[in-house]
């Protein structure tokens, strides 16, 4: 069996998932897109080593921020990791919001091969045109991919674009139906929306006061700014705006607010286009005992 945490980005799946994970001798799995970066530690709010309390994790810290993040190729990774976990009997894990990352993991989903030819012009495209543009073409030969695509996501408007290129198919159309690559069991964190806005709102404060600023100035001198996928993580991309004096400290606080509402709401509209996925309150005093018996014995 495999277990998935998933919900909107400050719901608490982290806490959830270590507890089960000690409850019933597992290993973290992270499907978390932004937290396999090194270095980007406080602006996706990564569980310290401490806060594992021991608990073995997989798939954090293996890339540079230089360096551009795959689907496909995490695919691989994290498939190799349940494996290993499995072989040993006990039980993977998994936790994150990234919608795309979940279902790669746990479904049978195959992605479409890459040209770089295609993705470097359309990258080009990107840089003389703007992120804005991009999406209104994508709008115009995939509506259905640009509504669920932010237009700042300028890593998946640009694969997107790459796909209907390649395949001639609108991009959601290479997104199957639900399909379990192996038996698992789908707990979501579900928290209201005024809640979630003030949770969101108190995280995005922590990471400032434990120096996220700082931290995305350290990246910058790593090569930040030259990381196709890192660079647009939320909360790096508005420091560095910040950090090249395209706003002030205020402006980007605020502007990491705001995107990180909207991505949760976009997160939202994802896991609940799944209905395998079994929908607990947050705050329930009783979450652990609940998701316990969701694994059954």
């Amino acid at each position: 069996m495999i277990v998935a945490i998933v919900g909107p980005t400050a719901s608490g799946k982290s806490d959830l998932a270590i507890a089960i994970a000690k409850a019933r001798n597992g290993e973290i799995v992270n499907l978390d897109a932004s937290q396999i970066y090194r270095g980007m530690d406080i602006g996706t709010a990564k569980m310290s080593s401490g806060e594992r309390q021991g608990v073995p994790h997989h798939l954090l810290d293996f890339l540079d921020v230089t360096e551009s993040a795959s689907v496909a190729e995490f695919q691989k990774l994290a498939l190799a990791a349940i494996d290993d976990i499995r072989s040993r009997d006990r039980l993977p894990v998994c936790v994150g919001g990234s919608g795309l990352y979940v279902r790669a993991v746990l479904e049978e989903l195959d992605f479409p091969g890459t040209d770089p030819k295609v993705r470097e012009r359309l990258e080009s495209e990107l840089a003389a045109i703007g992120p804005e543009a991009m999406h209104a073409r994508l709008s115009q030969r995939d509506p259905a991919a640009a509504a669920a695509i932010l237009p700042g996501n300028t890593r998946r408007v640009v694969r997107a674009l790459e796909v209907i290129e390649l395949t001639g198919r609108p991009f959601v159309a290479t997104l199957p139906a639900h399909s379990k690559r192996a038996p698992d069991v789908r707990i979501g964190l579900e928290v209201p929306k005024e809640m979630l806005q003030e949770r969101i709102r108190a995280r995005v404060q922590r990471m400032w006061d434990a120096g996220l600023v700082e931290e995305v100035r350290q990246l910058e001198a790593q090569g930040l700014r030259n990381g196709f996928t890192a660079s647009k993580a939320l909360g790096y991309q508005q420091v560095l705006a910040y950090l090249a004096g395209e706003c002030t400290e205020v402006e980007a606080f605020e502007a990491t607010v705001l995107g990180t509402m909207k991505f949760s709401r976009r997160q939202m509209q994802w896991f609940r286009r799944d209905p395998q996925i079994r929908w607990l309150r947050y705050d329930d005093p009783r979450l652990l005992e609940l998701a316990l018996a969701e694994l059954g014995d």
